[in-house]
């Protein structure tokens, strides 16, 4: 386990790509916390600190700095099949479940090191313009880094899944952003008020509780749609990454190369 861990992480930092992307989630994050501040300069409210320090928060479809941790995970496996190196690395890595594993703690404990020091940026640069700031022990920090952590597993998974980055990348963007937005809007429907029920479940839309300053997700509107608060829509989406990581490694064990 160990090479494979150590051949996962000379991979990683060695792509170009892997610098991208963390370089735009810090400086997105940190124009998003600058703006809100500057915007809201004096004696905040709780909800705009913590949107600033988790840049964004629960008052967007999804924190736009953890797809771009999803997006690491997918390159970490969907590289693999778009430039044909995943031949060479079960040559020199042969234990499939071993290597997928390898894949999934490195880019877990990545995203968990990049979402940290966004939070420690993000707290930086509203100081000069607020006075009071959200413990590091603040339970919406916690939320937020094990939502950063959450994408970009899933990210590994679902371009484990797909074979490839297009595929991936779209499901990440368009499931939040479209397809449970507009689940989410015809819920309030009184012809399809049966969606609500639903609505408690959709993966992404729970996971954005993790980083909800009130633990009410999508402006506030938990009790009346019948979501779950903060940790339990936090279960739903971990659920959900886990069987994505469980049916990625389970082909990824059977399927050919």
């Amino acid at each position: 386990m160990t090479d494979a861990l150590r051949f996962e992480w000379v991979r990683l930092r060695t792509l170009r790509s892997t610098y991208w992307l963390i370089g735009f989630a810090l400086v997105l994050n940190a124009v998003i916390a600058l703006m809100i501040a500057w915007l809201e300069p004096d004696d905040p409210p709780r909800d705009l600190v913590v949107a600033a320090v988790t840049g964004g928060g629960s008052n967007l479809p999804v924190p736009m700095a953890v797809v771009l941790l999803a997006a690491l995970g997918v390159l970490a496996s969907g590289h693999e099949y778009r430039y044909g190196t995943i031949q060479p690395t079960l040559t020199a890595v042969p234990q499939r479940i071993r290597l997928f594993t390898a894949k999934v703690l490195v880019v877990g404990a990545a995203a968990l090191a990049v979402t940290a020091v966004s939070i420690l940026v993000n707290v930086a640069v509203t100081r000069p313009f607020w006075a009071s700031m959200p413990s590091l022990t603040d339970v919406t920090v916690f939320g937020y880094l094990l939502l950063g952590v959450l994408w970009a597993v899933l990210g590994v998974a679902l371009g484990q899944l797909l074979r490839g980055v297009p595929g991936a990348l779209v499901v990440l963007l368009v499931t939040p952003m479209i397809v449970e937005q507009l689940i989410f809007r015809l819920s309030y429907a009184p012809a399809l008020d049966w969606l609500l029920p639903v609505v408690r479940y959709l993966p992404f839309t729970a996971g954005l509780q993790l980083v909800s300053a009130a633990g009410e997700a999508s402006g506030g509107l938990a009790e009346e749609v019948g979501l779950f608060t903060r940790w339990p829509s936090g279960a739903v989406f971990a659920v959900f990454v886990a069987l994505a990581v469980a049916g990625a490694g389970a082909l990824f064990r059977r399927r050919d190369a």
